[in-house]
C-alpha cells in the first residue's frame, strides 16, 4: 500500500500486483492524492499536471466503482482549481462524449457514471468559470437522464444538483428544463432516484423562483405522490423539499425577491396546501402483503407521516422567532388537522393523526423555543383548550337539541384535547420548575382549564387531562398534595356525575403514579384518604346503575395507583386489600355456577369490569410491592386468581347469552389475568396449567378471533443486531414516534392512554414521552405470548409436544393473510418460550418434541415474509442453545448447507444463510467450530451474488454474526473475508444501503477479532490494518447515515486497539460535522466515538475541532457568529443546508456539545455528551481555566434572564447598583446582535444544572493541581511572571456570581447545584488571605452576595431538600470564620433561628406538602447546621481562652487601624448560639436517641416506639434512616461539647421547664420515651448515665464498622466527640468504672486505627485512647488505695489489733508506748478512709473488716487474770476512734454497741482516777459526735453512771491532782450534755448539774483546813456556776428557786470568794488556778 503514496500513480507497482488488488491500490492512491493536493506546492503540481490529468482521465474509462469515481472526480476538480485550467474544457468535452455514448451495456455503465461524476465535481468546484459550457452540459445530462437505468438516473440527478450549486443564479436559463425533466422522476420506482430528485429540486429552489410561486401547488402534489409507498430515506428527503419550498414561499430569501417582482404566498395558503397532504387519500391501489394486514384506510399513511415531517422542516426553516410570533395561528391550524373527519375515520387512524400532530408540536415547540417562549406557548395552548372546552360545555348543556352536529363536534374535540393536553404536559415537564409562573399567574388559569377537561364527555380527553396534571405535579412537586386533595374533594362533591367520577379518579391515579418521580413524596395519610375514597366508590357502585360502571372502574383504578406508592404505604392497607380482592370473586365453584344463571348484560359488564379492575390492582401490587409478597400473601392472592381462571371458561357462554358487547370486558379480564400471572412464580399456579395453556394458545392462534390481529412483540424478541433486516433501526431515529405507524404489525404505533387507563399510573417505558398502551386486541395477544414464555419451561414434555403439533396444524389450516398473522403470533410465542427455557437453563425435551419444533421452524425459513424468516432464524439459534447437543446442531447446520447449495430463490437463500448466523450466535465459537469453514465459504460465495442485494445483505449479516461469535477461531479467515468486504465496498452501488450497512458490520467484527494484534508491524498485520483503514474510509464517505455510523464505530474500535494508526486530524472534524446530522444514530455514533477519544486525547480532539472553526472562519469571516451558544442552535434553521464546519465557533467543541444538550432528548446520547464533556474537563479545565469558566458562565447566565433580575435589586448595596448599571449597558449592546444569531435558544435548565456541576468539578480539579489556585499572593506573582498563567483565585468574583445565579434560579435542581457550588467555594476559599489587608480574607468582600444567595432558600415555600442544603451552606459560612461584620453574621444566623422555630413546631404541623421524611430531613439539617456552628463557636472560644490576652495596640501603629475596626470579638459567635442552647441541647439529644433506635438491627424492631421518634414517623422509617445517617455526627459532637461545658449538671426537667411554653406534644414526649411513663422524673445521676450510654453506644456502634463510603468528617466528628466527652470528670469516672465499655471502645478504636489510613483519623484515635487511658489511670489512682486496701487491709487491721493487745500494757506512769500511739494513728487513718464512692462489693467487705477489728479490740480489752492488765486508756481510745470515725451503719450493731458500752462502764468504775479522767474525755468526744444516731444510745446508757459518779464526789473529795482532773473532766461531760439538750429539757438537766456543782463548794469553816486539791475543786465549781448562771438565766433561776438551801450555799461561797479576792489584791497576786488538766496525753487523736 505504501507504494500507492506518491503524487503520480506508480504504474510499475500497479502492473506488478494481481488484478483483484488493483482497484484497492488505485483507490488508496486517490485517497493519498486527495490529501496531498491541498497541501502541495503549486509549482510542483503544475509541473506534473499534464501527466496527472492523463492518469486521472485514463481512470475514467477503466470502469471505476462508486467510491473510486467519487474520489476521482474530486481529485480532477481539485487539480484544475489548484493548477492551470488550460485543458479543463478538453476534459469536460471528453466526459460529455462518454455520457453521449449510446453503449447501454452493464460493462460500460461504470465509465459513464464516472464521467457524470466528473462533470458534477467540475461545476461544483469551479462554477462560473465553466459558465460558457453549461447549457450543453445540462442538455447532455438531461438527454441521458431519459434513457438511463435507475443507478444512472440517481447519479445524473446528483451531478445536476452540483452543477446548480456551483453556478447559482447563473444557470437560470436551464432551471425550467431541469425542473420539467426532474419532477416526473419524483415518483420513480427506485427509492434512490426519488431521493436524488428531491435533493436536486431542493438545490434548484434556492434560485428558481417559479418553484415557490407559480408551481407551488404542483410541487406539493408531486411531493404527496412521491411519499406514497416511500421508504424512510425518501420521506426524509421529500419532506425536506416540501417543507423548505413552503417556507421559502412564505418568507423568500431577500436576494431573489429583489431581483424579480414576486407575489408571495400567504400563510393560510401555505398551510392549506400542507393540510391537503395530511388529510388526502391515497391512490387506492393494493399494497404489498404486509400492508394488507393493516386496516385499510383511505388516508395514505406514508403521505401523512411524510407531510408531518415536512411541517417540522417548514417551521424549523422559518426559525424559532417566527414560531414565537406566529404560534397562535400555527397551533390552531395543527389542531384543526386532528379535528377533521378525514383524519379520524377510524379509531386507529385518529390515534395516528394525533401522534403526527403531537410530533409536529414536540419537534417545533420543544426544540426551537427557549424557556420564556415555551411558557408563552403553553399559555396559548391553555387558551386553545379553554376555547374547545367552552364549545363542548355548550353542546353538553344544550338540552333543546337544536345543535344537530354537536355529537360529532364533541367526538372531534376529544382528539384536539388529547394533542393540546399532551403537548402542554410535555412542555411543563421539560420546563420543570421553571414552569412555576404558569401555575402562579391566575390570569392563565392553567389548572382550572386542565381540571375542567376532567369532565369532558370523552374518556380520551379526560385521560389526557389527568396525564397533563401528572406532568405538572412532577415538574412542580409542591402542587402534588394540593392537587390530590382538590381532586378528592371534587370527587366527593360530584359523586353523582359519571364523568366526574371517571375524570377525577383518573387524575388522582395519575398523580399517585407520579409520586415516584418526586423525591420528596406525599404525606403518608394520603394513602388512607385514597383507600377510603376507593372503598366508598366500590361500596356505592351497586346503588345507582347510571354510575355503577364508572364507580367500579374508578375504585379499582385508585387502588391500583395506590400500590405504586410502594410497600411502606401499602403495608398498612394490605389486610383490607386482600379482603376486597377475595370478595370480588365467587367463593366456590357452586357460586360460580349459580352466577352464570343470574344477571343481565349490564350486571355482567359491571361484574367483568370489577374483576378486571381487581386483577389490575393485584398486578400493580405484585409489581410495586415485591417485599410484601410472603408465601402467605401469595396463597391469599391465589384464591381470587384461581377463581378468575375458572371463570374464563364460563365467559363464552355468558357472551353468547348476553351479547357480543361483553367481549371487550372479557378480553380486559383475560389481559389482567395474564399480566398478573406473568409476575407470579409459575409454581404457585401449576395446578391450573392445562386450562391456562388452552386459553393462551387459543388467544394467539386467533381461534375465537375473526380479526387477523398480530402481536407487537416479535421485534423485541428478535436480536437487536438484526435491525438491519427488520428495519427496526427506525426505532432509533428522531422520527420513531410517527414511523412506528408504518410498521407491518397490527395497530403498530397506535398506542394511546384510552386503550388501558391503568397505564396512567404505571412507570413510563424509557424513551417514551407519554404512555401509549396498544389497543386491547393487540395487548391481550402480547400478554398471552409473554405468559406463554413464562409458563412453557414448567410444562411437561407431553404437553409441549401437543402444543407444537397444534401450532403446525393451525398454520396449515389458515390461508393467505390470516396464515401470516397466525404464523407471526405462533413464532413470537415459540421464541418467547425458547427464551424462557434459556433463562431457566432447562432443555427443550426429548427427540419428538425437538422434531416437532424443528419442523415448525424450518418451514418458516422459506417464508416469503422477511420478518418470519428472521424469527425462524432466531428460533433455530435459540433451539440449538437449549438443546445444546453437538449432533442436533450438526443436523441443523447440514440441513441449511444442503439447502443453500441447491436453492436458487432469494427467499430460501436469505432464510438459510441467516439460520447459519443464528446458530453460531447462540452456540458460540466452540460449539459450532467444526462447521465454521463450510459456513464461511458458503456465505462468502452468497455475498458475491450481485444480482440480489437482498441475498448479499442477509449473507453478510450472517457472516458478521459468525465473525463476532467465533472470536479468535476466525483468525484464519480474516484475509479472504476482508478482501471480499473491500471488493464489495468498491463495487456495490451506493443505493443498496443495506448491503453497505452489513459490510460496515463485517468490517467492525473483523477489527474486533484481530484486536490488539493490529498494533503489530508484521507484513500481514500491516496489510490487514491498511485494508481496514481503506474500508473505513469508503464507508465514511458513503451518503447513508447508518453506513457512516458503522464507519465511525469501526474507527472507534481501531482507535481502541491501534490508536497510533487512526488519524485524528481528519476523524475529529468529520465527527464534529456529524454532531449536527439530522440522523439520531449518526449523532449517537459520533458522540460515542468522541467520548472514547476524549478519554485518552482530549487536548488533541479539541485542537482538531477548533481547526474546523478556523477554516470556517476563513471561508466566511464576514458572518462570524457573535453568540457563543448560537453554534448548536443557530443552525437549527440551517441544519439542512449546512456545509462543513459551520457549527463550531470560538467556544470550540465544548461549546457545541453544551449547545447539543439543549436540543437532544435521547438519554444515551445526553449521557455520552455529559461523559465527553467530563473527560475534556478533567484533562483541560486547569490549563484553560478562563475558557471553561466562561463556558459555564455563559450557560448559567441564562438563569439571570429568567429569575435573578428581581432578586438582585432587592439588596441595594453599591455593588448591586454597579451591576445594574452594567446590565443596562449590556442590554443595549445585545439588542443589535440578536438578529444575527436569529434562532438563539438560551440554555435550558438541565444544561445549566450540568454547567453548575462542572463548576464544582473545576474547583476540585484545581485543588488537586496546584496550591497557587487558592492563594491570591502566589497567583498574582505567577501571573506577573507569566501572563498566560491562569489561576482560579483570580476568578473568584466570577465563581461567586455563577453560584449566586444558580442558587437563586427558578429551577430547584439548579438551586441545589448552585448551593453546592457556593458551599464548595466557601470551603476552599475561606482561609485565603487578602494580601493588601493583612489579617483579612478575600471572601470578606462577598458577604452580602452569600447572604443574598441564601435568603431565598429560607422562604416559606421552599422544598425541604433545598432548605436542608441551604442550612448546610449557612453553617459552613458561619463556621468558615470569614464573616467579619456582626450584622452580616446576624443576618445569616437569623435564617437559622427562623428554621429552628420550625423544628419546634413538632411532628403534626398542619401544612404538609411532602412525605413526613422530608420534614425529618429538613429538621435534622437545621439541627446539624446548629451543631456545626456550635462546634465552631466552642473551638473559637477555646482558642481565645488558650491565647494570652493581647496587649492593646499602640496608637501610632501604621496598620491603618483596618484590623481593629470590624474584627469580631472571639466570643461573639458563642453569644449568638447561647440563647438557643437549652432548646438545642434537648432537640439534639432527642435526635441522637432517634438515631440510636433506628440503627438497631431488624430483629430488635419491636423495641422501636410505636408512634415514631422525635423527628420521624413509623411509616417513613426507611427513608428517615438516611437523613439521620447524614446528620448524626455533628450533632453527637455538639452534644458532647455541651455536656462537657455544663459538666453534666443540667437535668432534663429544668430544660423542659424552660421551654415548656414553646413546645407542642411531640418532642417533649419522645424525650422521655426511654423512661417509660411521661410522669416518672429521673434523678440527675440516672439521666447522666443514660446520656453517657447514648453517646458511647452511638459512637461504638458507628466506629465498629464505618462503611467505606462514609464521609471522613463523620469519623472525625465522632472521635472528636469522644475526646471532648472524656474531658469531663464525670465521663472519665463513668468510663473508668465500667471497664467493659472502656475495653470495647479500645478494641473498636484499634480496628479503626488499622483500617482507616488518613493521618488525621489516626491522630484522633490515639488522642481518644490517651483520654481513656488517662481516665483509667486517674481512677486507678483513686481506686488503687481502696483496691489495694481491700487486699492488705485484713492483715493490717489484724496486726494493729495484735500490736494494741501486746503493747498496750498498763504502766505506772501512764506513759503511752510508741507502738500503741502508732497503732492508734493507723486505726484513725484506716477508719477515716472514705468508702462512699466505691461499689457495693467493696463496701460490704469493708464493713465486715471494720466490725471484726472492733470486735477484736473489744475482746482484747477484756481484763483477764493471766495476762498483764491491758492499758484501758489506750483500748478505750481505740474504741472511741472507731465510734468517732466509722458510720453508725457499720458499728451500730447491737453486739458491738453493748461491748463498747461495757468497756466505758468498766473505765468509769475504775479505781484509777487517770483512767476515769481519760474515759470522761473520750466519752465527751463520743457524746459530741455529729451523728446523733450513734451518740444517743451511749448518752442514754452512760450519762446516769457519770451523774452518779460525780454526785459521789461530795462525800469523797479529791485528794490528788489526778483525782481532781477526773472530776473536772466529768463535769465537762455534764456541761456538754446540758448544752446538747433541747430547750424544754434544759431545767431537768440543770437540776442535775447545778446541785452537783454546789455540793462541791466548801463552807468558810472547812475551807481553811481543806487540801489544795479540795480547794481547787471548790474554785472550779464556783467558776463554772458563775459561768452557767448567765448562760441559761431562766432555767438557772427555776432550779435555784426550787432549792433555797442551795441558793444560800452558793451566795455564801460567792461572798467569801469576793472577800478573799479583795484581800489577795491587797497582798501579792495569788497564783492562777489551772482549770485545765495538768497532765496531757502525748498525742492528741482529735
Amino acid at each position: 500500500m505504501e507504494l500507492a503514496h506518491s503524487l503520480l500513480l506508480n504504474e510499475e507497482a500497479l502492473a506488478q500486483i494481481t488484478e483483484a488488488k488493483r482497484p484497492v491500490f488505485i483507490f488508496e492512491w486517490l485517497r493519498f492524492l486527495d490529501k496531498v493536493l491541498v497541501a502541495a506546492n503549486k509549482t510542483d503540481v503544475k509541473e506534473k499536471q499534464k501527466k496527472l490529468v492523463e492518469q486521472l482521465t485514463g481512470l475514467i474509462s477503466s470502469s471505476p466503482g462508486p467510491p473510486t469515481r467519487k474520489l476521482l472526480a474530486k481529485n480532477l476538480a481539485a487539480l484544475y482549481s489548484i493548477g492551470d485550467t488550460f485543458t479543463v474544457f478538453q476534459t469536460l468535452d471528453k466526459c460529455n462524449d462518454i455520457i453521449r455514448n449510446k453503449d447501454d451495456t452493464a460493462a460500460y455503465l461504470p465509465t459513464k457514471l464516472a464521467a457524470v461524476a466528473c462533470v458534477g465535481a467540475f461545476y461544483e468546484k469551479m462554477g462560473r468559470m465553466l459558465g460558457s459550457a453549461f447549457p450543453e452540459t445540462v442538455n447532455n445530462l438531461l438527454k441521458s437522464l431519459k434513457s438511463a437505468e435507475s443507478q444512472g438516473r440517481s447519479e445524473i440527478l446528483m451531478s445536476l444538483q452540483k452543477v446548480l450549486s456551483g453556478l447559482g443564479g447563473a444557470a437560470a436559463s436551464s432551471h425550467r428544463d431541469i425542473y420539467k425533466n426532474a419532477r416526473s422522476l419524483l415518483t420513480d420506482r427506485s427509492m434512490a432516484v426519488r431521493c436524488a430528485v428531491a435533493k436536486c429540486l431542493l438545490e434548484l429552489q434556492n434560485e428558481a423562483v417559479f418553484m415557490w410561486t407559480a408551481e407551488l401547488e404542483n410541487i406539493a402534489t408531486l411531493c404527496f405522490k412521491a411519499l406514497e409507498n416511500s421508504n424512510y430515506g425518501v420521506r426524509v428527503a421529500v419532506s425536506k423539499l416540501l417543507g423548505t419550498v413552503m417556507a421559502t414561499a412564505l418568507m423568500p430569501k431577500q436576494a431573489t425577491v429583489m431581483r424579480q417582482n414576486v407575489k408571495r404566498a400567504t400563510f393560510d395558503e401555505v398551510l392549506e396546501l400542507m393540510a391537503t397532504g395530511f388529510l388526502r387519500g391515497g391512490s387506492g391501489f393494493l399494497k404489498s402483503g404486509g400492508e394488507m394486514l393493516k386496516v385499510g384506510g383511505s388516508v395514505n399513511r406514508e403521505v401523512r407521516v411524510g407531510v408531518t415531517q415536512a411541517y417540522v422542516v417548514f417551521v424549523t426553516t422559518l426559525g424559532g422567532q417566527w414560531l414565537e410570533r406566529s404560534f397562535a395561528t400555527f397551533l390552531s391550524h395543527v389542531l384543526d388537522l386532528v379535528s377533521h373527519p378525514r383524519a379520524t375515520q377510524t379509531h386507529v387512524e385518529a390515534v395516528y393523526s394525533r401522534r403526527c400532530v403531537s410530533f409536529i408540536l414536540r419537534a417545533t415547540v420543544g426544540s426551537l423555543l427557549g424557556e420564556k417562549a415555551q411558557i408563552a406557548a403553553a399559555k396559548e395552548i391553555c387558551q386553545a383548550i379553554g376555547k374547545q372546552m367552552k364549545a363542548v360545555e355548550a353542546v353538553v348543556n344544550d338540552t333543546s337539541g337544536e345543535n344537530k352536529s354537536g355529537a360529532a363536534d364533541i367526538a372531534a374535540s376529544q382528539h384536539v384535547m388529547v394533542c393540546a393536553l399532551q403537548e402542554l404536559g410535555s412542555l411543563v415537564q421539560s420546563l420543570n420548575a421553571t414552569a412555576s409562573p404558569l401555575i402562579q399567574e391566575a390570569s392563565i388559569g392553567l389548572l382550572e382549564i386542565v381540571t375542567s377537561v376532567l369532565l369532558h364527555p370523552s374518556m380520551a380527553a379526560r385521560l389526557a387531562a389527568a396525564w397533563c396534571l401528572r406532568c405538572v405535579a412532577v415538574a412542580l412537586p409542591f402542587q402534588l398534595t394540593p392537587f390530590l386533595d382538590r381532586c378528592a374533594e371534587r370527587l366527593n362533591n360530584l359523586k353523582t356525575s359519571p364523568e366526574a367520577v371517571s375524570g377525577y379518579s383518573f387524575a388522582m391515579a395519575a398523580l399517585l403514579g407520579g409520586v415516584h418521580q418526586c423525591p420528596l413524596g406525599i404525606p403518608h395519610a394520603k394513602g388512607k384518604m385514597v383507600v377510603s375514597i376507593a372503598e366508598d366508590l366500590l361500596r356505592t357502585a351497586a346503588q345507582n346503575s347510571r354510575l355503577s360502571l364508572q364507580r367500579t372502574q374508578a375504585g379499582w383504578l385508585l387502588l391500583g395507583a395506590l400500590m405504586t406508592l410502594g410497600p411502606s404505604v401499602v403495608r398498612y392497607h394490605l389486610p383490607k386489600m386482600l379482603l376486597l380482592w377475595r370478595n370480588v370473586f365467587p367463593r366456590s365453584l357452586k357460586e360460580l355456577e349459580a352466577e352464570k344463571a343470574r344477571g343481565d348484560s349490564f350486571t355482567w359488564q359491571v361484574t367483568l369490569e370489577g374483576r378486571a379492575g381487581a386483577l389490575c390492582a393485584m398486578r400493580s401490587f405484585v409489581a410495586h410491592c415485591p417485599e410484601l409478597l410472603t408465601e402467605d400473601v401469595i396463597r391469599k392472592l391465589m384464591t381470587p386468581i384461581e377463581c378468575a381462571m375458572t371463570m374464563m371458561s364460563h365467559i363464552p357462554s355468558v357472551i353468547k347469552a348476553h351479547g357480543a358487547h361483553l367481549k371487550a370486558s372479557a378480553a380486559m379480564v383475560r389481559l389482567r389475568l395474564y399480566d398478573i400471572l406473568a409476575l407470579l412464580p409459575p409454581k404457585t399456579y401449576e395446578g391450573s396449567f392445562n386450562a391456562l395453556l388452552r386459553e393462551l394458545v387459543a388467544e394467539f392462534t386467533l381461534t375465537d378471533n375473526s380479526a387477523n390481529t398480530t402481536t407487537s412483540l416479535l421485534r423485541s424478541l428478535c436480536h437487536y443486531d438484526d435491525s438491519v433486516l427488520l428495519g427496526s433501526w427506525l426505532q432509533e431515529t428522531d422520527h420513531k414516534s410517527i414511523e412506528d405507524q408504518l410498521q407491518p404489525n397490527s395497530a403498530s404505533g397506535s398506542g394511546a392512554l384510552e386503550h388501558d387507563p391503568s397505564s396512567i399510573y404505571l412507570r413510563i417505558p424509557a424513551g417514551e414521552a407519554v404512555p401509549g398502551p396498544l389497543p386491547l386486541g393487540v395487548s391481550v395477544i402480547d400478554a398471552s405470548v409473554a405468559l406463554f414464555g413464562v409458563v412453557f419451561p414448567h410444562v411437561s414434555y407431553k404437553h409441549r409436544l401437543q402444543m407444537l403439533d397444534h401450532f403446525a396444524e393451525c398454520v396449515k389450516q389458515a390461508k393467505g393473510v390470516r396464515q401470516q398473522a397466525v404464523q407471526l403470533n405462533i413464532f413470537t410465542a415459540v421464541l418467547s418460550a425458547l427464551k424462557g427455557l434459556a433463562e431457566n437453563k432447562s432443555t427443550l425435551g426429548p427427540e419428538e418434541v425437538r422434531k416437532s419444533a424443528l419442523t415448525l421452524v424450518m418451514g418458516a425459513l422459506d417464508n416469503p415474509n422477511p420478518i418470519l424468516r428472521c424469527a425462524a432464524g432466531e428460533a433455530l439459534g435459540r433451539m440449538a442453545q437449549v438443546v445444546g447437543e453437538a449432533t442436533f446442531i450438526a443436523r441443523m447446520a447440514q440441513y441449511s448447507f444442503d439447502k443453500l447449495k441447491s436453492a436458487r430463490d432469494v427467499v430460501s437463500r436469505t432464510g438459510h444463510s441467516l439460520a447459519l448466523g443464528c446458530l453460531h450466535r447462540y452456540v458460540g465459537g466452540i460449539g459450532s467450530g467444526q462447521h465454521l469453514k463450510t459456513s464461511v465459504s458458503i456465505l462468502l460465495a452468497l455475498a458475491q451474488d450481485g444480482t440480489s442485494p437482498e441475498v448479499q445483505t442477509w449473507s453478510l449479516h450472517s457472516l458478521a454474526l459468525i465473525v463476532d461469535s467465533s472470536g479468535p477461531m476466525y483468525r484464519g479467515y480474516v484475509e479472504p473475508t476482508l478482501s471480499l468486504v473491500l471488493t464489495l465496498l468498491l463495487t456495490v452501488p451506493p443505493s443498496h444501503t443495506e448491503v453497505h450497512q452489513c459490510l460496515g458490520r463485517c468490517l467492525g467484527a473483523i477489527i474486533t477479532t484481530v484486536g490488539p494484534e493490529l498494533q503489530g508491524n508484521g507484513a500481514t498485520i500491516s496489510t490487514i490494518r491498511s485494508s481496514c483503514l481503506v474500508g473505513c474510509a469508503i464507508t465514511q464517505d458513503h451518503s447513508d447515515s447508518l453506513v457512516q455510523a458503522a464507519a465511525i464505530s469501526c474507527l472507534q474500535q481501531l482507535h481502541m486497539f491501534a490508536p497510533r494508526h487512526v488519524n485524528l486530524s481528519s476523524l475529529v472534524p468529520s465527527l464534529c460535522v456529524h454532531l449536527c446530522s439530522s440522523h439520531l444514530l449518526l449523532r449517537r455514533a459520533a458522540v460515542a466515538c468522541l467520548r472514547q477519544l476524549a478519554q485518552r486525547e482530549a487536548a488533541e480532539v479539541c485542537e482538531y475541532a477548533m481547526s474546523l472553526a478556523k477554516n470556517a472562519g476563513d471561508k466566511e469571516s464576514s458572518s462570524a457568529n457573535v453568540n457563543p451558544f448560537a453554534p448548536g442552535v443557530s443552525s437549527r434553521s440551517d441544519i439542512h443546508c449546512r456545509h462543513q464546519g459551520v457549527n463550531i465557533t470560538e467556544t470550540g467543541l465544548e461549546g457545541l456539545l453544551f449547545g447539543m444538550l439543549d436540543r437532544e432528548t435521547d438519554r444515551k446520547l445526553c449521557s455520552d455528551i455529559h461523559d465527553t464533556l467530563g473527560h475534556m474537563l478533567s484533562s483541560l479545565a486547569v490549563e484553560k481555566l478562563s475558557h471553561w469558566l466562561m463556558l459555564c458562565k455563559d450557560v448559567l447566565a441564562a438563569s439571570s434572564d429568567m429569575s435573578t433580575a428581581t432578586l438582585l435589586s432587592s439588596g441595594k448595596d453599591e455593588e448591586s447598583e454597579k451591576k445594574d448599571e452594567m446590565d443596562d449597558d449590556t442590554m443595549f449592546t445585545t439588542l443589535g446582535e440578536e438578529d444575527k444569531s436569529k434562532p438563539f435558544v438560551a440554555p435550558r435548565w438541565a444544561t445549566r444544572v450540568f454547567a453548575a456541576d462542572c463548576l464544582c468539578r473545576i474547583i476540585n480539579l484545581c485543588e488537586n493541581a496546584d496550591q497557587a489556585h487558592f492563594d491570591l499572593a502566589l497567583a498574582r506573582s505567577a501571573k506577573l511572571r507569566n501572563p498566560t498563567n491562569d489561576l482560579l483565585v483570580l476568578h473568584l468574583s466570577d465563581l461567586i456570581r455563577m453560584a449566586f445565579m444558580a442558587a437563586t434560579d427558578h429551577s430547584n435542581q439548579l438551586r441545589m447545584a448552585g448551593l453546592q457550588a457556593l458551599e464548595d467555594i466557601i470551603k476552599k476559599f475561606a482561609s485565603v488571605p487578602e494580601p493588601e489587608f493583612p489579617g483579612h480574607v478575600i471572601l470578606e468582600q462577598y458577604q452580602a452576595n452569600v447572604g443574598a444567595a441564601l435568603r431565598p432558600a429560607f422562604s416559606q415555600d421552599t422544598p425541604s431538600d433545598i432548605i436542608a442544603k441551604a442550612c448546610q451552606v449557612c453553617s459552613t459560612w458561619i463556621g468558615s470564620g470569614v464573616v467579619s461584620d456582626l450584622n452580616d453574621l446576624r443576618r445569616v444566623h437569623n435564617l437559622l433561628v427562623s428554621s429552628l422555630d420550625k423544628v419546634q413546631a413538632g411532628k403534626g404541623s398542619s401544612s404538609q406538602l411532602y412525605r413526613e421524611s422530608a420534614t425529618t430531613m429538613e429538621k435534622l439539617a437545621v439541627l446539624k447546621a446548629w451543631a456545626e456552628v456550635y462546634v465552631v463557636a466552642m473551638n473559637i472560644k477555646k482558642e481565645a481562652e488558650s491565647k494570652p490576652k493581647r496587649a492593646i495596640k499602640n496608637t501610632d501603629d501604621d496598620d491603618d487601624d483596618y484590623g481593629t475596626i470590624d474584627e469580631l470579638p472571639p466570643d461573639s459567635l458563642i453569644t449568638l448560639v447561647q440563647p438557643e442552647l437549652p432548646t438545642l441541647s434537648r432537640l439534639w439529644l432527642a435526635a441522637l436517641k432517634d438515631y440510636a433506635l433506628l440503627t438497631l438491627p431488624a430483629e430488635f424492631s419491636s423495641q422501636l416506639p410505636p408512634d415514631g421518634g422525635a423527628f420521624y414517623t413509623p411509616e417513613t422509617i426507611d427513608t428517615a434512616r438516611l437523613h439521620y445517617r447524614n446528620s448524626w455526627a455533628p450533632i453527637l459532637h455538639a452534644v458532647a461539647l455541651w455536656l462537657n461545658s455544663t459538666g453534666f449538671t443540667c437535668s432534663e426537667s429544668t430544660e423542659a421547664a424552660a421551654i415548656f411554653g414553646l413546645q407542642k406534644r411531640s418532642t417533649s414526649v419522645s424525650l422521655n420515651q426511654a423512661s417509660g411513663a411521661v410522669g416518672s422524673a429521673k434523678s440527675l445521676p440516672e439521666i447522666n448515665k443514660d446520656r453517657m450510654h447514648l453517646i458511647l453506644g452511638v459512637s461504638i456502634q458507628f466506629l465498629c464498622s464505618p462503611r467505606p463510603e462514609e464521609p471522613i468528617e463523620h469519623v472525625t466528628a465522632c472521635l472528636q466527640a469522644l475526646h471532648t466527652l472524656l474531658d469531663s470528670p464525670y465521663a472519665r469516672v463513668h468510663i473508668a468504672e465500667d471497664q467493659l465499655i472502656g475495653v470495647e471502645l479500645l478494641s473498636v478504636l484499634h480496628r479503626l486505627l488499622l483500617t482507616w489510613n488518613p493521618s488525621s483519623v489516626q491522630l484522633l484515635v490515639t488522642g481518644v485512647v490517651q483520654q481513656i487511658v488517662r481516665a483509667a489511670q486517674d481512677y486507678l489512682q483513686e481506686k488503687r488505695n481502696t483496691l489495694r486496701c481491700m487486699t492488705i487491709l485484713p492483715t493490717i487491721l489484724f496486726l494493729i489489733a495484735r500490736i494494741l493487745k501486746d503493747t498496750a500494757i498498763k504502766s505506772a506512769d501512764n506513759q503511752v508506748p510508741p507502738p500503741v500511739s502508732a497503732a492508734l494513728q493507723g486505726i484513725k487513718s484506716i477508719v477515716t478512709l472514705s468508702m462512699a464512692k466505691t461499689e457495693a462489693g467493696v463496701q460490704k467487705q469493708w464493713t465486715a473488716l471494720i466490725r471484726s477489728t472492733l470486735a477484736c479490740i473489744l475482746e482484747y480489752s477484756q481484763p483477764e487474770d493471766s495476762v498483764p492488765t491491758p492499758d484501758e486508756v489506750s483500748m478505750l481510745t481505740a474504741i472511741a476512734l472507731f465510734l468517732w470515725s466509722a458510720s453508725s451503719e457499720i458499728i451500730g450493731v447491737q453486739s458491738l454497741q453493748n461491748g463498747c458500752m461495757n468497756r466505758f462502764k468498766n473505765a468509769l468504775n475504775s479505781c484509777d482516777p487517770w483512767v476515769q479522767a481519760k474515759c470522761y474525755q473520750l466519752l465527751l468526744s463520743v457524746f459530741q459526735h455529729s451523728n446523733r444516731a450513734l451518740s444517743t444510745p451511749y448518752i442514754h446508757s452512760l450519762a446516769p453512771i457519770v451523774v452518779e459518779k460525780l454526785k459521789a464526789v461530795e462525800r469523797n473529795r479529791p485528794a490528788s491532782n489526778i483525782e481532781l482532773l477526773a472530776v473536772q473532766e466529768g463535769i465537762k461531760v455534764l456541761e456538754t450534755l446540758v448544752a446538747l439538750g433541747e430547750e424544754q429539757n434544759r431545767v431537768q438537766l440543770l437540776a442535775l448539774l447545778v446541785p452537783t456543782l454546789i455540793s462541791y463548794l466548801l463552807d468558810e469553816n472547812s475551807f481553811g483546813s481543806a487540801t489544795s486539791a479540795s480547794k481547787d475543786l471548790h474554785e472550779f465549781a464556783l467558776q463554772n456556776l458563775m459561768h452557767i448562771g448567765p448562760l441559761y438565766p431562766h432555767a438557772f433561776k427555776t432550779v435555784m428557786g426550787a432549792a433555797p438551801e442551795l441558793k444560800v450555799r452558793l451566795e455564801t461561797a460567792v461572798r467569801a470568794s469576793q472577800a478573799s479576792k479583795a484581800k489577795a489584791a491587797a497582798r501579792q497576786p495569788a497564783p492562777a488556778i489551772h482549770s485545765a488538766p495538768t497532765i496531757k496525753l502525748k498525742t492528741s487523736f482529735f
